[in-house]
């Protein structure tokens, strides 16, 4: 036998609204080619400024090799504010204490240090086109 909560909660799901989707007459979703669903992130809008100027930078230069350090510490903050907005901002919203907040904070940090490890290594060694292709995919999130 099915208990009533079992069937309320069935029932809920069926009809609790679905994330968005992005429109496949965005650019984003033309530029991905489908138009599957995502999740994005704010951050501020300093972050946004200097992201914006560095791609931009990046697409007009010459040798957009010379700015890959430069990419490589931007993907890096991204990352942590990413992971800050994703992960810490739901613990501190679903209160679970100083001490869950720090034991969090302490392993995202270093998964996020971690990441931009790896990250910055192939990123620095990077030629214009891959650099330019990793620009598209930043503008493409944006």
């Amino acid at each position: 036998m099915v208990s009533s909560a079992k069937i309320t909660a069935k029932s809920a799901s069926k009809t609790a609204p679905q994330p968005s989707v992005k429109s496949a007459k965005s650019p984003v979703a033309k530029a991905s080619g489908a138009g599957e669903p995502f999740l994005r992130f704010h951050h501020s809008n300093d972050l946004r400024t200097k992201t914006n100027t560095l791609l931009s930078t990046i697409e007009t230069a010459p040798d957009a090799a010379l700015h890959g350090q430069s990419l490589a510490d931007l993907v890096a903050e991204l990352t942590e504010v990413g992971m800050d907005y994703y992960f810490m901002k739901a613990l501190k919203q679903a209160k679970v204490g100083f001490v869950g907040e720090q034991s969090a904070r302490l392993g995202i940090s270093g998964a996020t240090k971690l990441i931009s490890s790896v990250s910055r290594k192939f990123i620095e060694r990077m030629d214009a086109a891959q650099l330019q292709v990793v620009v598209r995919h930043i503008r493409e999130l944006s």
